[in-house]
């Protein structure tokens, strides 16, 4: 029986002010073949997951706190509770604008890492505008 403890797990600390910590993939013992899963917490007041897309579908789970959801064209407000299903290749980004932690839960299929953390560790990621289409009207600029 093989059997992972979050609370043991250190995780990854990106610039975008957010540490992920894999459940499921990356740096877990546990290892599937057709998913990915982890938690993420994102700073108050800006932390992010940065304006990008990858070739996997993706769900976010809001666990606690309050963001904004950027999804292709739209943008809105989500808190606990809330689901965003992001389909494969739209572009995504999500920002803590609480004065809390906010702390999600994403699971993406087929497994592997995505593209956007060893970009954003790099500083290579496509920048909104330039690299990638513009974020949506309003949005907070996306972490580079």
């Amino acid at each position: 029986m093989l059997i992972a403890d979050m609370n043991e797990m250190e995780g990854r600390v990106f610039p975008a002010r957010r540490r992920t910590r894999n459940l499921v993939g990356g740096q877990s013992p546990v290892i599937c073949e057709n998913f990915s899963m982890g938690i993420v917490e994102l700073e108050p007041q800006g932390g992010q997951v940065p304006w990008h897309n990858q070739e996997q579908e993706e769900i976010y789970f809001v666990m606690s706190g309050e963001g904004e959801m950027c999804l292709g064209e739209e943008r809105q407000r989500v808190s606990a509770g809330q689901l965003i299903h992001i389909p494969a290749q739209e572009f995504h980004q999500l920002t803590n604008v609480g004065d809390e932690p906010l702390t999600m839960l994403y699971c993406y299929g087929p497994a592997g890492d995505v593209a956007h953390w060893r970009q954003e560790l790099d500083g290579t990621l496509p920048k909104a505008g330039v690299d990638a289409p513009e974020l949506p009207d309003g949005a907070w600029p996306q972490h580079t």
